[in-house]
């Protein structure tokens, strides 16, 4: 709804000040006192569609060829751990990280699952569940005027705030990819000067001793604050400077890879860097129920290079023992290669990784069964990765928020123990 008030002139208050097109821009509320964590900050790498875990992180060369496929398997750093020749560079740096084999739900129906797996709780249809960067925006805060959630290259239904409201809803970066990239929102509207801005600023304090002589609803005090976030965002030089991908050295764009994912995974670092709280870049292009392969040979190979380009940037920066790294998606895809060349939805086993703030180095967690079909060794639930990332962050994953009718639990899974170093 399109809160409008205006005054005895006729000036619409939400005219006064036109700052950006910041609906549902991620701008949160002051930070909750916290004591400090190993994890402060995320990047997360979502494969939509749903990974096929037997042409990444769980091959099966055992297996016919209408199971395992033809890409192959290679050794990686880690004694007796294979992985999908597609993943070349991670298979050097497998010590790295943990991998999670055994990644096991009943959902598989993308948008349903997809909320599930980046809220760490089954959705429900009478209320949207917090995404992690909401819920780290409302414990955690900003940090330097900057938004603490940030999407990448578009805005994600399974990255919404849901009851907990706008002001912890995701920023959209966009794809910083393009030549002429600027990010939305951290710019005057053309044809308005920061002097003007200020102006307009003053103004609406001064409106504002009219308002408060009638008395202020709630919705109008988050006004207030939307427009305060706003303004600073807009104002802050810093802000600016951190989504300034151009700034990069070109060797270094070039080893994360020209493309989405990659020059994503390096803009995450840069926000990370600044102060943002969770960065998810969004890599479409796995929902494969058609020539499987040749996709593959296409989008994994990004996923790759920007994965371990990113953990080895961290780490050079001092920066990946306070942020945690994940690779994940919604589902796995079918053990069985269709009769179009591809793989359907199959939700029965997958695998995830994670990476820096807490991780434990060089854990592998879980077995599937000789078609990767599902888990024979340590099933692993969504709701338990959610307690996981949790836990990391230090925020209390069994607390509970005032829902709309009732209090609702943060998350009901328990970390899975065994990569928490």
């Amino acid at each position: 709804m399109d809160f409008k008030i205006t005054t005895r002139q006729g000036l619409s208050r939400r005219s006064v000040l036109r700052i950006g097109s910041l609906g549902g821009a991620g701008l949160a509320l002051p930070a909750v006192a916290r004591a400090a964590t190993k994890a402060t900050s995320c990047i997360a790498i979502f494969q939509l569609g749903g990974c096929c875990q037997l042409s990444s992180w769980d091959p099966k060369p055992e297996a016919p060829p209408e199971i395992r496929g033809t890409f192959g398997h290679i050794p990686t750093s880690l004694p007796g751990v294979h992985v999908s020749t597609l993943l070349s560079q991670c298979a050097k740096r497998m010590h790295k990280w943990a991998l999670i084999r055994s990644m096991t739900s009943d959902v598989a129906i993308h948008d349903v699952a997809q909320r599930y797996m980046f809220s760490g709780t089954r959705p429900r249809t009478e209320l949207q569940h917090p995404s992690y960067g909401a819920v780290l925006s409302k414990e955690m805060g900003s940090r330097d005027g900057l938004p603490p959630y940030v999407v990448v290259p578009d805005r994600q239904a399974s990255a919404e705030a849901g009851f907990l409201g706008s002001g912890y809803d995701q920023f959209v970066a966009g794809d910083p990819k393009n030549k002429s990239y600027r990010v939305r929102d951290v710019a005057l509207p053309d044809g308005m000067s920061f002097e003007e801005a200020v102006a307009n600023k003053k103004l609406l304090h001064q409106l504002d001793a009219e308002f408060a002589s009638a008395g202020k609803s709630p919705l109008l005090e988050s006004m207030d604050l939307f427009y305060q976030k706003a303004f600073d965002l807009v104002s802050s030089a810093s802000t600016r400077k951190a989504f300034q991908i151009q700034d990069e050295p070109d060797k270094l764009r070039d080893a994360y890879g020209r493309n989405t994912t990659g020059q994503g995974a390096l803009l995450g670092r840069r926000l990370v860097e600044a102060g943002v709280r969770l960065v998810s870049v969004y890599q479409g292009g796995y929902d494969t129920h058609n020539a499987h392969e040749p996709a593959y040979k296409r989008i994994l190979p990004e996923f790759d290079t920007a994965f371990s380009t990113l953990v080895d940037d961290l780490e050079q920066r001092g920066l990946l023992d306070t942020t945690l790294v994940l690779g994940i998606g919604e589902f796995g895809r079918t053990p069985q290669i269709n009769p179009a060349a591809g793989r359907d939805h199959w939700p029965g086993a997958w695998s995830v990784v994670l990476a820096g703030a807490g991780v434990r180095k060089g854990a592998v967690i879980g077995k599937t069964d000789a078609r990767a079909a599902y888990p024979t060794e340590r099933p692993v639930k969504i709701e338990d990765i959610g307690a996981t990332i949790y836990k990391l962050f230090g925020i209390d994953y069994h607390k509970a928020y005032e829902g709309p009718n009732r209090p609702v639990p943060v998350n009901t899974g328990e970390p899975v123990k065994e990569i928490l170093a």
